[in-house]
Parts: structure tokens; sequence; C-alpha cells
């Protein structure tokens, strides 16, 4: 589950963070009162959207020379015009793909006399096992070309679960952000809070970019980016209700509630499996033979009919979808449930895009049994290779 920005400060504001000063709005009429109640004279307007690169982004409605998603402003006019040329309109950035996503809350924050601008964040190194810091003295806009074209910039350094942030860790990310002086001392208090932070709200990321220098020599955590554990959520209420719907796939919710594992992709073709690993195999061979995956779907090892009813129902209502494959191995799933659920499902929504379905393992013959007996346009399939070929051919016409 993600958060938003000034979500994200405030949480860290509770552990001693450095923020500024900010207030967040989802009218226009209340930008005014905000920057007034903000010290100023120099403030900031920022997107709040799930999607990274707003600085750089555009807006849809606006001509492409108009400013990005966060802005400067230099008057409480200013912050006024800003709000109404950003606050329901559509922005487009690099993660958000073409479809952009529309603005439906402003962060009003106090500006800052920027010094350096750092990268930090906090992530879980699996190489090692253990939560690490990844910093770099290239912080801003540009990360990720810093990641691509000098990797080197980007140092990593491991934390110890048993000790936590020693006073040798404070030291190793200082260095590789070259701080000193009052940046130094503020570093002995941030990056352990940061850690802390980290692991008592099961994170799965936590991405201060930029981490600033100001003028005076001290830090300030100038934007921050969340992204917590869904299987952790039960342990945190106070993070549950930050969650912000609308910025959600709607189909990506609806599974959630079914405990289902359900991404929505770019492609035509449907899939509904059970087990990761089967997902990605499948995913891979709708790709070689041409087309492109609609979602990835797994209802998991467990699942019963209702379930798999459910994740028919989620894959169908995407417009996109032109097919379906289904891919179970049966296991700990019978293979005759599956059938029943997709049968249930079929007759509630409706059937109207060709239907590849492959069984295999527990009650395979009495699950086929139960599809070819059901009367409905349901093509059978031996293999996966034989299931891609036949949905790819039936999309083909």
């Amino acid at each position: 589950m993600n958060i938003h920005e000034y979500q994200a400060k405030a949480l860290l504001k509770g552990y001693g963070a450095p923020v500024a000063e900010g207030v967040a709005i989802l009218k226009v009429e209340e930008a005014e009162a905000a920057a007034k109640s903000l010290p100023g004279p120099l403030y900031v307007v920022k997107s709040q959207i799930h999607a990274g690169g707003r600085g750089k982004g555009k807006f849809k409605e606006l001509s492409p020379e108009a400013k990005g998603g966060v802005r400067l402003a230099k008057s409480i006019d200013e912050v006024v015009a800003h709000a109404k040329e950003m606050l329901g309109h559509t922005l487009v950035t690099a993660q958000t793909g073409d479809a952009g996503k529309q603005v439906n809350r402003l962060y009003i924050e106090d500006g800052a006399d920027i010094a350096r601008e750092l990268y930090c964040s906090l992530l879980v190194d699996r190489s090692v096992g253990r939560v690490a810091f990844v910093v770099s003295t290239e912080g801003g806009m540009d990360i990720e070309a810093v990641a691509h074209d000098t990797p080197e910039k980007i140092q990593t350094i491991a934390i110890d679960p048993e000790a936590g942030v020693t006073a040798a860790d404070v030291t190793a990310i200082s260095k590789a952000l070259q701080l000193d002086g009052a940046a130094a001392e503020d570093a002995k208090s941030l990056f352990p809070a940061l850690y802390k932070a980290f692991n008592e709200k099961d994170m799965a990321l936590l991405e201060v970019n930029p981490l600033i220098v100001m003028k005076d020599g001290h830090l300030r955590v100038l934007d921050a980016k969340m992204s917590f554990d869904g299987n952790a959520l039960f342990r945190h209420d106070d993070v549950k209700t930050l969650r912000d719907e609308t910025e959600e796939d709607a189909k990506e919710i609806e599974a959630s509630k079914w405990d289902l594992a359900y991404v929505a992709l770019d492609g035509n073709i449907g899939c509904m499996v059970n087990g990761a690993g089967l997902a990605m195999a499948t995913m891979d061979i709708i790709k070689l033979y041409g087309k492109e995956p609609a979602n990835f779907c797994d209802v998991g090892g467990g699942a019963g009919k209702e379930k798999v009813a459910a994740a028919f129902k989620i894959i169908t209502a995407d417009p996109k979808v032109e097919g379906i494959l289904v891919n179970i191995f049966g296991g700990i799933m019978k293979c005759d449930v599956i059938a029943e659920g997709v049968i249930a499902a079929v007759k509630e929504v409706g059937l109207k895009v060709p239907l590849v379905v492959r069984l295999e393992g527990t009650n395979v013959e009495l699950g086929k049994k139960i599809l070819n007996e059901s009367g409905l346009a349901i093509t059978a399939a031996d293999d996966l290779d034989d299931a891609a070929k036949k949905i790819v051919a039936a999309i083909n016409g």
C-alpha cells in the first residue's frame, strides 16, 4: 500500500525527522488560507499522486510549456493560481504512463533554501537479508538517470538487525553523502529515526528524494515516499486509514477484498493462475506467441469456488480483455473446484470473449468433465503451450 507525500511526512515527523510546515488541500478555495498559515514568503505547491517524476510531469489539459506538478510560488496569489491549474487536472509523468493521474489533492508547503540535494532510501536488500540504506550525493529528479548512467555514485549500507543503526553506520552513511558540520550532527538522529520508522511500520520502501542540506547547514526531508507491506497492515490500523482508493485500480481494490494477488497490465489476454511462478510462465508464453497479458492474477493454492468466481469476474470487468486463459496446476487446489468456479462466474457475468482452460493435477479428469458437460463455449487445452496457441488463435480470429 502506498500513501501520499504529506501523509508520509506527517508520519516521519512523529519519529522526529525534520520536515517543513505544510497543509494538504482538496479544493482551490482552501489554497489561500493554507498559504497564509505558513511562514512564507516562498511556497511550494505539490500535486499529490501515487507516482514519481511529478516535477517534470505535464498536465494533459495545459499547454506543453506549462509548469509541472511541483511548483514554486513567491506570493499567496501565485499559490492560488497554481492550485487552479493543478487541482482536478490530469498529470502525466514517467511513472503514470500516458493515461496520467488526476490530481485530487495538493500539498502547500513552506519553501526551503537548498544548498545540496541528496538521495536516501531504505528497503529490504534480499541479497544480504537485511534492511539497507541506499544513498547518493546525486539526489533530485534525475536519480533514475544516475542509477542507469553512473551507478557507482549510489552506495548501499546494510544494517545489522540486532544492533540497529550504530554510530559506525551513521558515519558510513554520512561519509557516502559527504555530510559535515550541522548536517553530520543532524544525521546522528535522522538515520536511526528513518530506520525505526521503516521497521515499526512494516514498510517495503521509504524514499527521501531529495534529502536536502539547507543553506544554514541543517538537513531536511524535502520529499517522502512510502510503501507498506500489505501482509502486515493488520498490525497498523493507523496506516490503513491513510489509504486513498482513488489512486488505485478499481479491479485491484476488489481483488484485495478477496485476498487475490492481482495486478492490472496493459495487454489484452486475461490470466487466471495459481502460483506466482506459474503466472510468470503463463505471461511469458503469451508474449512468446505475440500477445500481451492484461493482468497478473494469482488465486493462490487454497482458493474455493467463490474466490475463483470473484477472480474471473474481476478479469472480465477489464474492457481491454479480448480473451481469457485459465492455467491451473491442481495440488492443494483441486481442478474440479476450479472448473466449478469458472462455470459459476461465466453463468453470472456471461462470456463475451474466448476462454481457454488448461487444467492439470488433482482431480484433473473430473475438472475437464465438468467443463465439457457445462454447455458453455469453453476451449480445453492439453498443456500450457497448447493453451497459449489456442487463446492467441482465438483472438486473432
